[in-house]
């Protein structure tokens, strides 16, 4: 029940492939998070992982949305968007703005707070199973919501208008092949 593309509109990329891009991210995002986290507890001499926990959290809220922000705005591809050939552009097809990249970036962690405001109302924030399984639940939720969007498009890009593209890099150019000298 998928609807045909409009002439000249390129059909979104599989959500097996944005999938494989959202985990090669949190990859990505362990290293910019570890970073992040070391500097914030380094500035603010942070002792004891539950002394700070909200500033911390609210430090790497900032820089994960500059992180995404800055890589949206600027070419609209991040690191694991690169690697997967995928891009974000706004319903027109032109690059996104630092607004819309920041809606983008707000709207997107509908990923993730339902399934951690569920956790948090049932006082199961400190059970790692039930906020890994909940989490679980909620991204494959996500996921069959962008089954049932006739272009495949994730809940965050249609409230924001915004879609993902196949972005295949361009054709490399053919070496010239030596022709033998006679001899």
């Amino acid at each position: 029940m998928t609807s045909a593309p409009v002439a000249g509109e390129v059909p979104p990329p599989g959500l097996m492939r944005r999938l494989a891009a959202f985990i090669y991210e949190g990859v990505v995002l362990f290293g910019v998070v570890f970073i992040a986290g070391w500097l914030y507890s380094t500035l603010t001499q942070q002792r004891n992982a539950l002394v700070g926990q909200h500033g911390l959290q609210a430090f790497l809220f900032l820089v994960l949305g500059i992180y995404f922000i800055w890589f949206w705005s600027r070419g609209g591809q991040t690191v694991a968007m690169r690697a997967w050939h995928l891009r974000v552009v706004d319903a027109h097809g032109r690059p996104l703005t630092q607004a819309r990249a920041t809606a983008r970036y707000l709207a997107a962690w509908l990923w993730f707070l339902p399934a951690l405001a569920s956790v948090h109302a049932l006082g199961l924030d400190h059970s790692t199973g039930a906020i890994f399984g909940t989490m679980f639940a909620g991204i494959a939720g996500y996921l069959l919501l962008a089954r049932l969007h006739p272009q495949r498009q994730f809940l965050h890009d249609v409230i924001c208008g915004t879609r993902l593209i196949t972005q295949l890099p361009p054709p490399r150019p053919k070496k010239a092949t030596a022709v033998p000298a006679d001899s």
